[in-house]
């Protein structure tokens, strides 16, 4: 293998695994069906479309120019962090409690397919498929193959993780109805709940990562 491929799977394999378990499409595709739910086969399927291509836009938006954005408007990784973990706890919390209201949500009209497409980007790319962990996390991977020589490998290989982590979350969105329906009502309830739980967690821990480096708070 020659260093230019060496580098660039290297690349390949430190976004991918940077990016992929933050982004956890398989855990996230009950919550989508949850948020979409009176919504038609179509509308899923463009829904799952539009959210991998606003989720990929990011990701490659994050790892090439995102530190340079955030010195623009003066901010900083860490306000980032704070800011979308208190969104992303937020929304697991909401989905959790929605477990206890079935008979209310029932009762509510359903979103028309029109309305579902404009929530495409907010909240169902950003901040719940690609959120501030994975923005943050993008960044910092940015910035450590901006600091080496050999940037048009490394920029490659990031480009194809970005690529196929966009291609999981539409793979996971798409057929997410059909792997669920496998696991039956009551599978599919756990199955939410614990991924709901999961989201809420997910806050909590960019919420503390964001908190601890803070300077005034890290001690430095």
């Amino acid at each position: 293998m020659t260093p230019l491929l060496s580098l660039l799977v290297t690349s390949f394999l430190t976004v991918l695994v940077g990016l992929l378990p933050i982004v956890n499409p398989l855990g996230m595709a009950p919550i989508f069906l949850r948020l979409t739910a009176g919504s038609s086969g179509i509308t899923r399927r463009k829904l799952a479309w539009l959210i991998a291509l606003y989720g990929l836009a990011l990701m490659v938006v994050s790892l090439f120019v995102g530190s340079h954005i955030l010195a623009f408007f003066g901010l900083t990784v860490p306000a980032v962090q704070i800011a979308g973990g208190i969104v992303v706890m937020a929304a697991g919390w909401r989905l959790l409690q929605q477990g206890d209201d079935t008979e209310s949500r029932e009762r509510q009209a359903p979103q028309t397919d029109e309305v579902m497409l404009r929530h495409a980007f907010f909240p169902l790319t950003m901040p719940l498929t690609v959120g501030p962990g994975t923005i943050s996390v993008a960044i910092t991977l940015g910035n450590k193959g901006a600091a080496t020589h050999e940037l048009v490998p490394l920029g490659i290989g990031a480009l194809l993780a970005a690529v196929a982590v966009s291609a999981s979350i539409y793979v996971c969105y798409r057929f997410a109805d059909r792997v669920l329906r496998l696991l039956g009502e009551s599978g599919t309830d756990i199955f939410l709940r614990l991924s709901a739980f999961i989201l809420l967690c997910l806050g909590v821990q960019i919420l503390t990562n964001g908190l601890g480096a803070l300077p005034w708070l890290a001690g430095k």
